[in-house]
């Protein structure tokens, strides 16, 4: 009853989702779909939900594309990285799991002949990330470097645009050639008040002289978004998490995971 209950709360999500798609063509943290709703009572228990936008976050699927390393992105993380004080060598190792070949790159590559060497030897996926956990196999991260990436990364299906209504400054500063974390900051200040509508909205913002910004690599609408539901039946609680995706009006779910 309590795996129903939740699975229920995902429908909603679902639902909430599709009728945003029918207002308007752009999403931001003001809309009725982002905000935390209480707990709410159903018979021997209750439901609690939130719906959390995925495409602010710098997808880390996007490293590799068609089975080769795109420089472009692989820039692109080392400058979040090192705006969270990581090494930029995390960047290159996560292109060398993901990507097809077993040519290691450097500096800071690793490809099977490394991972065959540890104690409990395994081989390189050679493939998209499925979801975040699977960075624990890669070459330089830990616990502790998952958890520093983890508000400001993601895993989607293959390559998505940073949504600029939601980023974090670091994410904006990381895709935006010549935008300090500073002017990044400003932005998002900026946009509380007046969310961008569209990508012309948020190039005239940017400062003079920096240029602008290409349409495959920032958006003001999401296709992707985390909804999560905790449900109470009796003694029994479920927690569920659900990928979503919305190509037209009514959300896929990707993947679902219940515990």
């Amino acid at each position: 009853q309590a795996r129903r209950i939740g699975v229920a709360g995902i429908d909603w999500a679902r639902a909430v989702l599709a009728d945003d798609a029918s207002n308007n063509n752009f999403d931001y943290p003001g809309e009725m779909w982002a905000q935390k709703i209480p707990a709410i009572p159903v018979e021997n228990g209750k439901l609690m939900g939130s719906i959390e936008d995925q495409q602010g976050l710098f997808n880390l699927n996007n490293l590799v594309q068609n089975g080769a390393t795109s420089p472009t992105d692989v820039k692109h993380f080392q400058r979040l990285l090192g705006l969270l004080d990581l090494p930029p060598e995390l960047a290159v190792s996560l292109a060398d799991w993901m990507d097809a070949d077993s040519i290691t790159q450097s500096p800071g590559g690793a490809e099977d002949e490394y991972y065959l060497s540890l104690p409990k030897p395994y081989r390189a996926a050679n493939q998209p990330l499925a979801e975040l956990g699977e960075l624990l196999r890669v070459k330089g991260y830990d616990k502790q470097v998952l958890d520093r990436l983890r508000p400001y990364v993601t895993v989607l299906p293959g390559t998505t645009p940073i949504n600029v209504n939601f980023a974090p400054p670091e994410v904006l500063a990381s895709v935006l050639d010549n935008l300090s974390l500073a002017d990044a900051r400003l932005l998002a200040q900026q946009r509380i008040s007046q969310p961008f509508q569209s990508v012309a909205d948020f190039n005239q913002h940017l400062p003079v002289g920096m240029g602008q910004a290409a349409n495959n690599q920032i958006t003001v609408s999401s296709q992707y978004f985390l909804a999560k539901g905790y449900a109470n039946f009796g003694r029994s609680q479920v927690k569920i998490e659900a990928l979503l995706q919305r190509a037209g009006i009514w959300p896929t779910v990707v993947r679902q995971s219940i515990q």
